[in-house]
């Protein structure tokens, strides 16, 4: 699953990029503004970045220039109004990988997009061995000491968001967004709770204490990392 971010505060093309993006190898969240972005980016990690360059409270460029003075090499595309060459300059100089114009064609977006996402991912295992477990998510094949797990779709998808942030609380709205991402509006309110206590039941020794997949009270949950 590849994860988008998309930083654009036009609620309507935000919600019309979204929906063309998103598909059932790709989710996309949508952010309006460089406070909201900031939060997200702190607490989430994606595989591309979209971002607006002119927001309300201030520039998606001062954004782009953080992310790469954190060391960050995550693909960055520029959205903007902005069709002067100084300014797609500017935008490719702070560290963007591509730069594109409104008005703009969704199926260009989506080329452009696909483009990003293609970039190394020759080089990204998808087999992880975290503890005693390993993981791979391409051939669902899910083990703990060398024990076959079965696990559903959502169980898959929730395991693999908190494994790829291992270490980090992941919130239960960010979750329920990448988790149930064809109408996460109509999902019931336990939802969550109800498949994390069927992941515990599957992976951990003592489900009433768990050792991996952890409560971050306030926040949501964390797959923690053992020493």
């Amino acid at each position: 699953m590849k994860h988008i971010f998309l930083l654009e505060d036009d609620e309507t093309l935000g919600r019309g990029i979204s929906m063309a993006l998103t598909g059932p190898e790709i989710s996309v969240i949508c952010r309006p503004n460089l406070a909201k972005a900031r939060e997200a980016l702190a607490e989430d990690r994606f595989n591309l970045l979209i971002l607006d360059v002119n927001l309300p409270d201030g520039s998606g460029l001062d954004l782009l220039r953080q992310v790469r003075a954190e060391g960050d090499a995550t693909p960055v595309i520029l959205l903007t109004a902005n069709d002067l060459e100084l300014d797609e300059v500017t935008g490719l100089e702070a560290g963007a990988d591509d730069y594109i114009t409104k008005p703009f064609s969704l199926a260009v977006l989506r080329a452009r997009v696909n483009a990003q996402l293609r970039r190394g991912t020759s080089k990204v295992s998808t087999s992880l061995s975290v503890g005693p477990f390993t993981f791979d998510f391409e051939q669902m094949d899910f083990r703990r000491d060398g024990t076959a797990i079965e696990l559903s779709k959502t169980e898959q998808k929730l395991l693999r968001i908190l494994v790829e942030n291992r270490g980090h609380a992941v919130s239960r709205a960010t979750l329920v967004d990448r988790v149930w991402t064809d109408g996460a509006e109509f999902v019931e309110e336990n939802a969550l709770s109800v498949t994390v206590k069927r992941l515990r039941g599957k992976l951990e020794s003592d489900p009433s204490r768990p050792e991996y997949l952890k409560t971050v009270y306030g926040i949501g949950y964390t797959w923690a990392v053992k020493p």
